[in-house]
């Protein structure tokens, strides 16, 4: 898959309330394209879940 197309899953996936997927296909979107769009959409999801669950990334 390309850099945008992970980035279209992603968007898919956070509409869906999948955060997690969606930040892993962000993720490989990035990989792929550094400069992707995915970049910001993976830093304001992180930012939301940051907001409301505060401990996802350290249980």
């Amino acid at each position: 898959m390309t850099a945008n197309e992970y980035y279209i899953k992603g968007n898919e996936y956070r509409r869906q309330g999948n955060w997690q997927e969606a930040l892993h296909n962000y993720m490989e979107a990035i990989a792929l394209d550094p400069e992707s769009p995915a970049k910001e959409a993976k830093k304001m999801l992180e930012d939301i879940l940051n907001y409301y669950n505060k401990d996802m990334y350290n249980p």
